[in-house]
């Protein structure tokens, strides 16, 4: 479901039907989402994944395999025009949409930085990581965040390193991975609260709610789409 709101928000915002939009948002059960040019098989291990009932998913934009879990990670979506990143390099778009998390990190204490090309680090490793789909002039960026995690998790359940199971596909990079829990003592939620608070503040945001329509939208996508093994499972 969250994977068919990112294109249904996306594409609100190119209708014009919403203005430039940031929707946070947290998992209500474990997956791994892997990026929209990546082979499950060479990604997952599925006897793994299985065992301890991780989901998986495909997002409409590129990277790498993201780990996600209730209650420890934390996703924000931007739906905004280009023009809010002219003149401004496809590689250096990253840091630019996630300067205001970077600050928000270090507002509560969290030594995080940007790492390029599209990393939130700490001196310890990975905060979070991003990707982008570009779309009729338009951008969907979203960053994953892991508050905590279980660091010993990572390979088991993506096969970084290990071989090619499938002759195609964009393959993970091998990472240290560095949860905000680490630096901070605020829960994920609380954490989910600041990041909210920080950006209404910076960006003078308004309060918006998902619409009747767009959860019609997303459910009808997710029954055609992002349910579905075919999509899923697809070569790149």
């Amino acid at each position: 479901m969250h994977m068919a709101l990112d294109e249904v928000l996306l594409e609100e915002v190119i209708g014009g039907r919403r203005p430039p939009t940031m929707r946070l948002w947290k998992w209500i059960e474990p997956a791994l989402v892997i990026g929209s040019h990546q082979s499950v098989a060479n990604e997952v291990d599925l006897a793994t994944a299985e065992e301890l009932g991780f989901i998986i998913t495909r997002r409409m934009s590129g990277g790498g395999t993201m780990l996600c879990e209730p209650d420890r990670t934390i996703t924000y979506s931007l739906y905004l025009p280009e023009s809010m990143v002219a003149g401004v390099s496809f590689r250096k778009s990253y840091a630019l949409l996630d300067d205001w998390a970077v600050r928000a990190f270090n507002e509560i204490g969290v030594p995080a930085a940007y790492r390029e090309i599209n990393d939130i680090v700490s001196p310890r490793g990975k905060i979070g990581g991003a990707a982008q789909a570009r779309r009729r002039r338009h951008v969907l960026h979203h960053t994953t965040i892991a508050h905590s995690m279980e660091v010993d998790l990572v390979p088991r359940l993506i096969r970084i390193g290990r071989e090619r199971m499938a002759a195609r596909g964009v393959r993970s990079a091998e990472k240290s991975v560095s949860p905000l829990s680490w630096f901070t003592k605020l829960s994920c939620d609380e954490v989910d609260a600041h990041l909210h608070s920080f950006f209404a503040r910076e960006f003078g945001a308004n309060e918006s709610t998902l619409t009747s329509v767009e959860l019609e939208s997303a459910s009808r996508l997710v029954a055609s789409k992002y349910g579905d093994a075919a999509w899923i499972n697809r070569l790149p």
